[in-house]
């Protein structure tokens, strides 16, 4: 399976065992119509708050702590009570219960009319000792407390939020004051304006989101609470959203066990999701007219546009479609439908499906996860509030890797490969599985190179984190477009606004988030590096004459080079298995040291604010990374084909080992010219070796004349040395100093056979190559 799930917290597992010990028989019917046991919140600092009937059918409210697994009874009511919400402070001195207290059946039997349904309770808990009324009205009451910053000594003070479905929203300050009697008392409250909330508090962050509805369009609004200070409104955006007062549904902030299904059925699914790098998503499954088809759709409002998703399914029977559950990966979002599909929806770069995973059948399967009751109360968690589990979420890198190898189209290749280089932050060991699989599928990829994929999201991968905003101006991928299609699912996109957001010098996630809001307004493409004008400038450098390279522009480029290679080799401890990084290669220097320039220039337009000494640093560890790649996949497959030296012994044929090590250096080479990317020094004398063992010289002679092989000195010297008179041989010689490159001014005549004398050089010395040297070698 690819999402793995490990059970944090289980209610039978954890919480009946414990109830067992005290006697309580009646919270012990698990079976699938009780509601004796159930979870009613989970809080911040991961402590969960569950109830249960006794053996009274009074109702208990108990806590479990994640980290002790140990259990605690809070609190007990002498009546048989539906708890709808119930929150505890941190010091766990204070408990807030909003619960119903009796049926519509029991209000109309008793003439209950002027008896408010819904009673909302302040209880002191640690000693039992005060009880306050907060809340009576006729509709659903939501309690948090929020949490203090982590080592803060708050024992004094408390702060309860009351989210109401009836259009209000309050928060209290409740000062406990250390008296004999332990009393509790609320010294004043702050209002916020009466608003009907749609979507939940953030726990691990405690940001309030919530839907006003409008005719047109709702508005989504945030409201930031700050342990040590009050609260601001800080964001809001307009969304396509049809919200209605008999849509209102509550999210994270609890399940309703108790819920009519009918009114459930037609509630509206909607959540909202934040992730570490500024993604800021709303997630809400849509409603459609045709039988077997589920619509689901996802606001980015981090990037400005939202997709709508419609997914046929297949042999479906009606009593079995659901709606859609959403989850929270950070670098991902899951949305998940049991038994039909699974789509990892990336949240940095959704703009193309072929960038989310969409699975369906066995590799969708999720065995723990057989209902849409899912609710991701913090990043990277379940919580099955029907069975009343909580389950750590991750994906699993070895069914990721197997689905990779298994993958039969480029769209799932692709989707596998950028998130095991994404979600698993280049692990060396999962790279080198990467590589293996590259070397085996490079023919078998059509619509994408898969050198040029991993290269640059490698780089992207290992390089962003370290610097903010780094990720807008470096390149994600090689493809610039997509035209593919997954079967089954019909991707719409709209653009929509951009959020506003109002805050003064707030950092972590807002600042972000603002950031990501700004690319976008500034046509976020065209800030990522572009390898055009390095590729123009490489050629006109490539082609000048000698006297141009002394200049103090080439000195800096060839130093900028040096650099590269000096910082490559602090991080190669390791015998170089390939033999690369063994000779100066005039090409490839120059190709690096025009790099580090121009991806210098590019990063010093935008992040100024870095400094030059790091923007200095972050280019020559990419370029380093870059060389240090190749020469990864080289050693990889050198390693796999068990290779040695005696590719340049030229006196045999190669095996099909070295075969397929020169096809896969071709396919190399033809990714970095593409990229415009340079290659480890080395890299074409080793190439040319191998396809002068491997090759017919009719086709070695093709390859050098299109470009697919070059002529470097070190080989052309070592074939002239090392081959001997025989007649085969004296022509291969002789069609490899012919081909000796022409631009930089060489051309041979040869008067007679080899055999008579070397061929005499008739042009100007101005060449790359020692050619009176090499000619001399047979004199």
């Amino acid at each position: 399976m690819l999402l793995r799930l490990a059970p944090e917290f289980e209610l039978r597992r954890d919480v009946v065992p414990w109830l067992a010990e005290r006697g309580c028989a009646a919270a012990l019917d698990t079976s699938e119509n009780s509601s004796a046991l159930y979870i009613v919140n989970i809080e911040r600092n991961g402590k969960i708050i569950y109830t249960w009937k006794g053996n009274q059918r009074n109702t208990h409210i108990g806590l479990y702590d994640l980290q002790t697994k140990q259990n605690e009874h809070l609190y007990v009511f002498d009546k048989d009570l539906h708890i709808i919400s119930c929150s505890v402070n941190n010091e766990r001195t204070l408990l807030a219960v909003s619960f119903c207290q009796y049926t519509e059946e029991e209000r109309a039997s008793q003439l209950l009319q002027s008896v408010s349904k819904y009673l909302t309770l302040l209880i002191e808990v640690h000693p039992i000792n005060n009880v306050r009324v907060l809340k009576a009205v006729d509709s659903s009451v939501r309690v948090q407390f929020l949490y203090p910053v982590e080592g803060r000594n708050s024992s004094t003070e408390s702060r309860l939020l009351l989210v109401s479905e009836d259009k209000y929203i309050e928060q209290f300050d409740i000062h406990v004051v250390a008296e004999e009697e332990h009393k509790v008392v609320i010294q004043k409250s702050g209002q916020l304006p009466r608003v009907k909330v749609v979507d939940d508090l953030d726990m691990m962050e405690q940001r309030l989101f919530y839907i006003v509805p409008k005719e047109s369009k709702s508005t989504l609004r945030c409201v930031q609470f700050y342990p040590d200070e009050n609260f601001n409104s800080i964001l809001e955006s307009h969304l396509d959203i049809a919200v209605n007062d008999t849509q209102l549904k509550l999210v994270n902030f609890g399940y309703d066990y108790c819920q009519d299904q009918d009114v459930a059925s037609k509630s509206l699914n909607l959540q909202v999701f934040t992730s570490k790098a500024g993604g800021l998503c709303v997630c809400c499954s849509l409603a459609s007219d045709i039988p077997h088809e589920i619509i689901y759709s996802i606001y980015f409002l981090h990037k400005g546009y939202n997709k709508t998703f419609t997914v046929s399914l297949e042999r479906t029977e009606s009593h079995q479609l659901k709606e859609v559950a959403f989850m929270n990966l950070d670098y991902y979002v899951a949305a998940y439908l049991p038994g039909q599909f699974l789509h990892l929806l990336n949240i940095q770069h959704p703009d193309l499906l072929c960038y989310s995973l969409f699975l369906t059948g066995e590799d969708a399967r999720i065995d723990t996860l057989q209902n849409c009751s899912i609710r991701s109360p913090w990043v990277s968690t379940a919580l099955d509030c029907e069975a009343g589990s909580l389950y750590d979420v991750s994906i699993s890198d070895s069914a990721l890797l197997q689905f990779l190898q298994k993958s039969k189209q480029d769209y799932e290749r692709l989707a596998a490969l950028h998130c095991a280089l994404l979600y698993f932050q280049h692990t060396e060991d999962l790279e080198m599985q990467i590589i293996r699989w590259i070397s085996e599928n490079m023919s078998t990829c059509h619509s994408f190179d898969p050198i040029q994929e991993f290269i640059i999201a490698s780089l992207y991968c290992r390089m962003c984190p370290e610097t903010q905003n780094l990720d807008k101006l470096l390149p994600y991928t090689s493809l610039h477009d997509w035209t593919g299609v997954v079967p089954g699912v019909i991707c719409a996109t709209d653009i929509i606004s951009l959020p506003v957001l109002e805050f003064q010098n707030s950092k972590g996630f807002w600042e972000k988030l603002n950031s990501n809001l700004e690319s976008v307004k500034y046509a976020e493409p065209h800030l990522h590096y572009q390898s055009n004008v390095l590729k123009r400038e490489w050629r006109n450098l490539s082609e000048e004459r000698e006297e141009r390279r002394t200049t103090v522009y080439l000195r800096n480029i060839f130093e900028n080079a040096k650099k590269v290679l000096s910082h490559l080799d602090t991080w190669d401890s390791e015998a170089r298995l390939a033999p690369l990084f063994e000779e100066e290669d005039y090409q490839q220097q120059l190709l690096m040291g025009l790099m580090v320039a121009q991806l210098k220039d590019h990063l010093m337009r935008h992040l100024q604010y870095v400094g030059k000494k790091k923007i200095d640093q972050i280019v020559l560890e990419y370029v380093a990374n870059l060389l240090n790649l190749v020469h990864r996949i080289m050693k990889e497959v050198w390693r796999r084909y068990q290779l040695h030296s005696c590719v340049f012994c030229f006196d045999e044929k190669g095996s099909a080992g070295e075969f397929a090590v020169f096809h896969i250096m071709s396919r190399i080479l033809e990714a970095a010219n593409g990229m415009c990317m340079p290659l480890p020094p080395g890299f074409h004398t080793l190439h040319l070796g191998l396809g002068v063992r491997c090759l017919p010289l009719h086709t070695l002679l093709h390859y050098i004349d299109n470009g697919v092989l070059q002529l470097t000195e070190t080989c052309v010297r070592k074939l002239l040395k090392d081959l001997d008179d025989t007649e085969q041989n004296e022509k291969l010689k002789f069609s490899i100093v012919m081909r000796l490159p022409e631009v930089f001014g060489v051309s041979f005549c040869l008067p007679g056979s080899w055999s008579k004398g070397p061929p005499v050089l008739e042009s100007s010395n101005k060449c790359k190559f020692n050619c009176t040297e090499i000619c001399e070698t047979f004199a």
